[in-house]
């Protein structure tokens, strides 16, 4: 089981990683993967990513106060806008851009209703 949570972690902070660079890929969520993976897997790990001067401020953030910081929060709504927009350029069915508005809005509200880190 240990090397499969290694495995998981390290996928998942590959892809939050990713997230740095791409607006579409969200990072903080991966990071937290990470963090949950390589507690289980690896305390090694598990403490170098929480003491990473990138990576562990957002978990220890959502981590002590469920809080999300002004940045990330714009880069969020920056990218579900973007998602959207694609959606839309390649001609997303009525039905499927509806059902969108609807997860996408429903996340952007609970991003910015947490408290700011």
């Amino acid at each position: 089981m240990r090397s499969f949570w290694l495995a998981a972690g390290g996928l998942a902070l590959a892809f939050g990683t990713i997230g740095i660079f791409l607006p579409l890929v969200p990072t903080v969520p991966f990071l937290l993967l990470a963090a949950f993976c390589f507690a289980r897997g690896s305390e090694r790990l598990h403490d170098w990513l929480l003491s990473h001067p990138v990576f562990g401020p957002p978990i220890e953030n959502w981590r002590d106060r469920g809080a999300i910081g002004r940045r990330a929060k714009w880069a969020a709504t920056l990218s579900i806008l973007a998602a959207f927009l694609l959606a839309i350029l390649f001609g997303a069915p009525m039905r499927a851009l509806i059902i969108q508005v609807i997860v996408l809005t429903s996340v952007a509200v609970f991003i910015w209703t947490r408290p700011e880190g």
